[in-house]
């Protein structure tokens, strides 16, 4: 390696003989260099000038060639440094390699050795310096890249959640019975949700899971889902099967994945006499428990053909004598606890906007028959979740 002038080093050792030969020998060899005669007076140096590499005698008064080393480890840990010793003792050397010395060097001297360790030592400072340089250049990189993956991600989730209302409304505008009906229990949901401290991820998979709640019903047929008077048992039996559709559905869809289980358990009830699983309790996802409470409160409150809806006082009472049955004890009692005023702003919040989505369901092609209709609009999403 072609050494050139800029390389500086500094030689430290007690013994101003040895300095003025080292100092002589490194200059002949193309380097700059600067000695003295102490430790003490070495950090003094190297706190106003800079040193490629460092040439330290072991044993010297005060500041020892170890404490020099350390020292120089925190304040210019890029320095190269050379341990200098007349013990022909290999540990000696170990241990000042081990505390971060790129060689050690033998008294007395080899000239020509101390210069091609030397030389040796700097390579590999410049190396470590290329190294650590290309390292800092990938977690740019890295860093870079991430942001503009979670930009992207961010995206696609805007474009999948704006799907999801879409179709949502779609479905709502099929059963006219129903319509707002997805939008108004959704965020009935989420408030309760926001006062059992639900995290900003299952704040999300609840809202999507009671979106799509009643997804399942575009594969139950007309004559049943839309008729007017009550169902009879074999009728009802073929509605209950719209939450196993709705989760065969939604469970393909990688996103959707945990939406999936508040779709196949909304009609679970507390005491385990729901369907289709017949779960109890905790067994019934806390999503699920919640979004329960919230659909009794809009059906009751909703008109249907057979009926006006009922004012506010008949759900809350509802709800509190079925706590502990149909509904989690815990969820009734967050309910009870939010003024009859949230849930009319709620209400009308939910009626500002089913205009828009609305158009939403009408103007999005996969919704509109293009890409199959609501089936390729999850096949599509099932493709890129």
């Amino acid at each position: 390696m072609d050494v050139k002038p800029q390389f500086r080093v500094l030689v430290v050792d007690d013994d101003p003989t040895i300095c003025k030969l080292l100092t002589a020998k490194l200059k002949f060899s193309g380097f700059m260099s600067q000695s003295c005669t102490s430790g003490e007076d070495a950090l003094k140096i190297l706190s106003k000038e800079k040193f490629d590499a460092i040439i330290s005698d072991l044993n010297m008064p005060g500041i020892s060639g170890l404490d020099l080393l350390a020292a120089t480890r925190r304040i210019v840990p890029h320095t190269a440094f050379l341990m200098a010793t007349g013990v022909s003792d290999v540990s000696v050397g170990v241990t000042a390699m081990k505390q971060g010395a790129a060689d050690y060097l033998l008294k007395p001297f080899q000239m020509e050795a101390v210069v091609v360790s030397l030389r040796r030592a700097l390579e590999m400072k410049r190396m470590e310096a290329e190294l650590a340089e290309y390292r800092q250049h990938l977690e740019n990189m890295v860093e870079q890249r991430t942001k503009q993956l979670k930009s992207a991600m961010h995206r696609i989730e805007l474009t999948y959640d704006e799907t999801l209302e879409a179709l949502a409304a779609a479905l709502d505008l099929r059963d006219n019975d129903t319509a707002g009906h997805s939008q108004r229990v959704t965020l009935y949901s989420l408030e309760m949700a926001k006062r059992l401290n639900f995290s900003g991820d299952e704040h999300k998979q609840l809202e999507r899971g009671a979106y799509l709640h009643d997804i399942g019903k575009i594969g139950i047929p007309d004559a049943i889902l839309l008729k007017p008077g009550k169902l009879t048992p074999e009728e009802t039996a073929i509605m209950q099967t719209h939450v196993r559709i709705g989760y065969e559905l939604t469970s393909r869809v990688a996103f959707l994945s945990v939406a999936a289980q508040i779709v196949l358990t909304h009609q679970e009830c507390f005491n385990g006499g729901g369907y289709p699983q017949g779960l109890k309790g905790e067994e019934i996802p806390l999503g699920a428990r919640i979004f329960a409470v919230a659909d009794t409160l809009d059906a009751i409150m909703s008109d249907r053909p057979y009926r006006r809806g009922r004012p506010y006082s008949v759900a809350r009472a509802e709800i509190e004598r079925e706590s502990g049955r149909q509904f989690d004890p815990e969820v009734v009692k967050v309910f009870l606890s939010i003024p009859e005023e949230t849930w009319v702003k709620i209400r009308s919040q939910a009626s500002e906007t089913r205009t828009e989505l609305r158009h939403k369901s009408a103007d999005h092609p996969a919704l509109n028959g293009g890409s199959g209709g609501i089936g390729g609009a999850l096949d599509l999403a099932a493709q890129a979740g």
